[in-house]
């Protein structure tokens, strides 16, 4: 089949890696549903599938950590268009670590896919067990095998809320699969069943993955079909400007200052020492001086140090340090 979402026939994943047999039936799956390159923005996280996002000509952004959904979440929500395709490609990895993300999404209904690449283990950093290795798998690190079985994403992400779940075998044309979910609107997740080709069939060797999945309990199966609850942000009119005419401070007074004047203004923490540099800032624009101010203070407001870093010049301000204030 000639792609039109992917740009290249060599994917940049292992040999077997079950990672490329979701993006090429990703791309069956789409031509299926006649999206066009200008409907999908596909977001990826961290981790070995991460890497296609270079390989598709949609919109792509990129995450970090299992923070993809959160920022589909926010894609989402932000371009408010249920014939835009939101999709998440996310590891089993990123998910563990996400796992929130996922779940206010499914109970909030975003309008996005979440495909779940699960090979049971940290593959990009050196086959780690994740929240998701089932009981008695194997990993490099966990030479005797997970003891106890791994979160049941499908499971969880239903009871948030979301519209269809299901969980199928990254083996042979899974496209069906994909399209089924990519054609819902609301939140809709595929967890797709893999082995790291890397480390999970070396440090299982002889098992087969329908086996695996079979003694670990995990159920292959439509975990949700329901009517959608879709999120639909509120547009609000006539809200003022950001830059509105109450930020503009006019000049109001004359300056003598013929050089910049660089101060320091440090105390105990608890605001003081910052709404004094805020004066100062706002005084000198009222005379019609360039200003800038850099703030610090730890975390516990309360308690500890405060700073206030203040620049006052005529000319524009082209470096904000002071090696000597």
């Amino acid at each position: 089949m000639e792609t039109k979402f992917i740009n290249t026939k060599t994917l940049p994943f292992c040999n077997g890696c079950s990672h490329t047999t979701i993006s090429q039936n990703t791309e069956k799956a789409l031509q299926k549903l006649g999206k066009s390159l200008l409907d999908v923005i596909l977001v990826t996280d961290i981790g070995c599938h991460g890497i296609i996002d270079k390989a598709f000509d949609t919109h792509t952004v990129h995450g970090l950590h299992g923070r993809s959904v959160a920022l589909a979440s926010g894609v989402s929500a932000g371009v408010n268009n249920p014939d835009k395709k939101v999709i998440v490609f996310i590891g089993d990895g990123g998910a563990t670590i996400g796992m929130q993300h996922l779940l206010d999404a499914a109970h909030n209904g975003y309008n996005m896919t979440v495909v779940v690449h699960n090979n049971m283990l940290y593959g990009m950093t050196g086959g780690q067990p994740s929240g998701f290795t089932p009981k008695g798998f194997k990993t490099p690190t966990l030479p005797q095998g997970a003891s106890h079985k791994g979160y049941d994403i499908c499971g969880l992400v239903t009871e948030a809320g979301a519209c269809y779940v299901s969980r199928i075998t990254g083996i042979g044309d899974i496209s069906d699969h994909l399209a089924e979910a990519f054609s819902r609107d609301g939140f809709s997740l595929v967890e797709v069943m893999e082995i790291c080709t890397s480390y999970g069939v070396k440090s299982n060797p002889g098992m087969k993955l329908k086996s695996l999945i079979r003694e670990a309990g995990i159920e292959i199966k439509v975990y949700a079909d329901n009517e959608p609850q879709t999120y639909e942000t509120q547009e609000r009119e006539g809200l003022p400007s950001l830059f509105s005419s109450d930020m503009v401070i006019e000049k109001e007074f004359p300056h003598k200052l013929d050089r910049p004047l660089r101060l320091f203004l440090s105390g105990t923490a608890g605001e003081g020492v910052q709404a004094a540099a805020e004066m100062f800032i706002r005084a000198g624009m009222r005379c019609g001086l360039n200003v800038t101010k850099k703030g610090s203070y730890p975390v516990t407001v309360g308690v500890g140090f405060s700073a206030s870093h203040i620049i006052l010049s005529p000319e524009p301000i082209q470096y904000t340090g002071a090696p000597i204030p």
